[in-house]
């Protein structure tokens, strides 16, 4: 499958990463970090009680994708997210697709059965 970037990070094998963990792994300023998470409502970290963001490695790869779309492709904000928006409803028009695929397959292997 073809990644929106054109390449990966191989990021720690930890659930959750601070704020300065990620500034330092995508070599973004922390300010940078909280900016775009105001702006991609997608970028969700988890707090700690103290308030402390902490994020997943599923957040590392959005934000790395936002990366990349704002530096390399020269996107604005506004683009970003449209561009965003239109991979994911793609993706899951996809996996409608296949879902349906199945769920009208398997109702004639039924058909099959009963005639």
């Amino acid at each position: 499958m073809p990644h929106d970037t054109p390449f990966q990070i191989e990021l720690p094998d930890k659930l959750y990463f601070k704020v300065g963990e990620v500034s330092d792994i995508l070599g973004v300023p922390a300010y940078v970090l909280r900016f775009w998470e105001t702006e991609f409502k997608r970028i969700n970290p988890k707090r700690t009680s103290s308030g402390q963001r902490m994020y997943r490695k599923s957040d590392i790869e959005l934000i790395l994708k936002i990366k990349h779309l704002l530096y390399e492709k020269k996107f604005t904000i506004q683009g970003a997210k449209q561009h965003l928006k239109a991979k994911s409803a793609a993706r899951k028009a996809k996996i409608e697709t296949i879902t349906l695929n199945e769920i009208r397959s398997e109702l004639e292997n039924i058909r099959n059965l009963i005639s």
